[in-house]
C-alpha cells in the first residue's frame, strides 16, 4: 500500500505529516519508529497523524507520535506545521481552527509567510498534573515556583511544568556547554518522572530573551521543541527573572512565547516549512532490514 505524506518542520523540529482522512492508517509503533529511522525510513523527530475529530465544534483530530514510536500529548512545533498541513492540503479554508489531541483543545492560527500562532493551553505545576513525585529531592523556594534538586544531580535543580506534557527545566550558564546528552537522559530515567519527561536547558540573557535545548522523551535532543519553549518561559517568568513576550532562541530558529500569568493560556508564534512531499511503499519500508540495525 502507498502512503502519501508530507516532510515539514517548524525551527529544525521535523515532522512527517499523514493525511489519516482521505487514507486508512492503523500503524504500530514498530512501524511508525520505522518511518522516523533517519537511515532506514523517511527521518523525523515526531509523525503527525491528521484526523477528523467527532467532537463537536472541533475542526480536526491530530495524534503524534514520537521517533521511538509512542503516541505523546502535545507538540508545539508539530501543532503549528499541522495548521499548515490541513491549510495547504485544502483540507480546510479556515485560517483559525481548533483542533483535538490527547493534551486538549488548541486553537491555532495561521499568519502570512507560514507563521502560525498556538494557544497552547494553560501551564500546570502541581506535581500530580505533571506527573511528577518529588520523594527524595530537595526544595527550594524561588520566586513564585520551587526548585527541586536530587542528590545525584547537586550541580542541575530544576523546576517543573506540565504543557500537556511533562517538563523539567534547568537554568544553565552556557547552554553550548550544558550537558545535555548525559543530564537529560539521567533525569529522564528518574522514578520521580512516571511518565518520562522532557528536560529543558535555558540560558537566560535578558528578561526578554533566552537561549534554549531540549532533550525530549523518544526523540534525543531536537533542535526546537515548542512545549519546551513554553515550559522554560513560564518557569523563568514564575522565578521572577523573565518578561512576557520572550523571544526563545533554539538551534534551529525562534520561538515566541507570551503567557500573562497563571490561570492563563501561553500564546506560541513561530515559522513553519514545508519541505517535500512523496508517498512510500508500506511494504517495502517495513519489511525492510530496520528492526536488525
Amino acid at each position: 500500500m502507498k502512503i502519501k505524506f508530507t516532510k515539514m518542520h517548524g525551527a529544525g523540529n521535523d515532522f512527517v505529516v499523514i493525511d489519516g482522512i482521505h487514507q486508512s492508517i492503523q500503524f504500530t509503533p514498530a512501524q511508525w519508529q520505522a518511518i522516523a529511522h533517519r537511515q532506514f525510513g523517511i527521518g523525523a523527530d515526531q509523525m503527525l497523524l491528521v484526523e477528523r475529530s467527532a467532537l463537536p465544534g472541533i475542526d480536526f483530530k491530530y495524534r503524534i507520535m514520537n521517533a521511538d514510536g509512542n503516541e505523546v500529548e502535545h507538540c508545539g512545533n508539530g501543532s503549528r506545521c499541522f495548521v499548515r498541513f490541513v491549510h495547504d492540503q485544502g483540507l480546510t479554508d479556515k485560517t483559525t481552527i481548533k483542533v483535538e489531541t490527547l493534551s486538549g483543545i488548541l486553537t491555532l492560527q495561521l499568519h502570512e509567510a507560514g507563521r502560525v500562532t498556538v494557544q497552547m493551553g494553560v501551564p500546570r505545576f502541581t506535581a500530580s498534573d505533571i506527573p511528577f513525585d518529588a520523594t527524595g529531592l530537595s526544595t527550594t523556594e524561588v520566586g513564585n515556583t520551587t526548585q527541586y534538586t536530587h542528590p545525584q544531580y547537586a550541580d542541575t535543580p530544576f523546576c517543573v511544568a506540565s504543557m500537556g506534557n511533562p517538563h523539567a527545566v534547568i537554568e544553565v550558564a552556557d547552554v553550548e556547554t550544558a550537558s545535555v546528552q548525559t543530564i537529560g537522559p539521567s533525569l529522564q530515567a528518574l522514578p520521580n518522572f512516571p511518565k518520562s519527561v522532557n528536560v529543558g536547558f535555558m540560558q537566560v540573557l535578558d528578561p526578554h530573551h533566552v537561549k534554549l535545548r531540549v532533550y525530549e522523551r523518544g526523540a534525543g535532543e531536537t533542535l526546537a521543541c515548542g512545549t519546551g519553549a513554553c515550559a522554560a518561559v513560564v518557569t523563568g517568568i514564575q522565578r521572577g527573572e523573565l518578561q512576557s513576550p520572550v523571544q526563545v532562541q533554539a538551534r534551529g530558529g525562534i520561538l515566541e512565547i507570551a503567557w500573562a500569568g497563571p490561570g492563563e493560556q501561553v500564546a506560541m508564534t513561530g515559522p513553519t516549512a514545508n519541505v517535500f512531499s512523496g508517498e512510500f511503499e508500506t511494504d517495502a519500508l517495513f519489511n525492510n532490514n530496520f528492526n536488525n540495525n
